[in-house]
């Protein structure tokens, strides 16, 4: 088995694991809720401010932890550069491998998830992410 396909494997076995969401709103949106969700996160997804506070938190983790960032298309990158990361955030799937633990976003996306974190980790994200603006939750069960 190839590094790559023991990566892919790591990665489908995360996202089995508990997970919060590091999102724009603090709490998850109800089925029922009366207000007008989806128009709202379609007006979000063109935000570049949501975009920079996405990039914010990741660039922030990267200097507590190492990244390995998989692109939708396999492409693997071992602690890309700032730039670049900047290049990807809202523009490309990725999955961010972080210790243990392993953080999702796309371009559809105006949430990132974080599976299988450490107390330390969701303690850290949670900082960064209050400090640019967003909200760490889990869903209910």
């Amino acid at each position: 088995m190839t590094d790559d396909e023991r990566m892919m494997d790591r990665i489908e076995e995360l996202l089995q694991k508990p997970f919060w969401v590091i999102d724009i709103l603090p709490e998850q949106v109800k089925e029922n809720s009366p207000g007008q969700y989806f128009e709202v996160e379609r007006f979000y997804l063109k935000d570049k401010d949501l975009r920079r506070k996405q990039l914010n938190v990741l660039l922030k983790l990267n200097c507590y932890y190492d990244f390995t960032v998989v692109l939708d298309e396999g492409e693997m990158l071992r602690n890309p550069s700032p730039d670049m990361m900047e290049d990807l955030v809202g523009k490309k799937h990725m999955s961010v491998q972080v210790e243990e633990a392993l953080i999702v976003t796309g371009p559809v996306d105006t949430h990132m998830t974080l599976y299988n974190a450490s107390g330390r980790l969701i303690e850290l994200v949670k900082t960064i992410a209050t400090g640019d603006g967003l909200f760490i939750w889990q869903p209910p069960l």
